[in-house]
């Protein structure tokens, strides 16, 4: 039994506050027994503001809320999953970057976000990560987790089981799923898809989660949820902000996959036939 920490936030505009919130969470996951934290999609900054956005992102090795979480991992003795950051790549593309850091405050992998939310909802509210973001081209597993083998995707990428298809026949353990959910969609999806891929997929889902109304003027869904491989949710945080915990037994997967070895049956689909 391995016990995971998540954190709840409600992450704003300003970097170092957002970094000194992380670094509060770091410090009450390792004090409440957590091997490993799980932080939201933008965990360091969450500005809709694209100009004001822009004077404040940093190339990874410069990034001051990265390096503050590393020394944070390292003081505390807790692995980390940086759910994302915002960090400039080459060419001045920015980058959704997930980052993965053990104990010792090493970054063990990276993952950028492959599937970008361009959407016009109901609300009013319009979406084009595309407009910022370059997408990610790899998918990611790490080995040598406190919770075994962790696949790694952000947000949007819930919406794509051929991505968690592919984790899950890579033997991983656990997926993790960082976001900053809208309210409207989260309503409506956010349980129902994250209990489907854990039950797809034969594994845990570990899902940390943005909640409330942010400075840029957006409302997020929270709920940081951890299912089991069978769709039970083991940790549900509602709309309160800070960090929650969950006990993840690895032994589950075996179990649930003996009773309904789906992924044993899978066959090669066929393309489909227009009659």
């Amino acid at each position: 039994m391995t016990r995971i920490a998540l954190f709840q936030s409600n992450t704003g505009i300003d970097a170092a506050a957002n970094g000194k919130a992380l670094g509060d969470a770091i410090g009450d996951a390792a004090a409440g027994g957590a091997e490993m934290l799980f932080t939201p999609e933008m965990s360091g900054m969450l500005d809709r503001d694209t100009a004001r956005a822009a004077k404040n992102l940093r190339h990874e090795d410069e990034d001051e809320v990265l390096a503050a979480c590393r020394q944070a991992a390292e003081r505390h003795r807790i692995w980390l999953h940086i759910g994302s950051l915002a960090v400039l790549v080459d060419e001045g593309k920015v980058a959704n970057r997930g980052f993965v850091i053990d104990r010792e405050g090493n970054i063990r992998a990276r993952y950028d976000k492959i599937h970008l939310f361009d959407v016009d909802l109901s609300t009013g509210e319009s979406w084009r990560e595309s407009n910022v973001y370059s997408a990610g081209a790899g998918v990611v597993l790490v080995n040598g987790t406190p919770i075994g083998k962790l696949g790694l995707t952000i947000c949007y990428d819930l919406r794509f089981p051929g991505l968690f298809a592919r984790l899950a026949e890579a033997d991983a353990d656990v997926i993790s799923v960082p976001a900053a959910f809208t309210v409207p969609t989260g309503r409506a999806h956010w349980h129902v898809l994250l209990r489907a891929r854990a039950i797809e997929a034969g594994l845990f889902v570990v899902a940390a989660a943005q909640v409330g109304r942010h400075e840029d003027g957006r409302q997020t869904f929270g709920h940081s949820l951890v299912i089991d491989p069978w769709g039970e949710v083991l940790l549900d945080m509602g709309e309160d902000k800070g960090v929650g915990f969950a006990d993840v037994d690895l032994a589950r997967i075996s179990d649930v996959r003996s009773r309904i070895p789906a992924l044993n049956h899978r066959r090669p689909i066929p393309d489909a036939v227009t009659l």
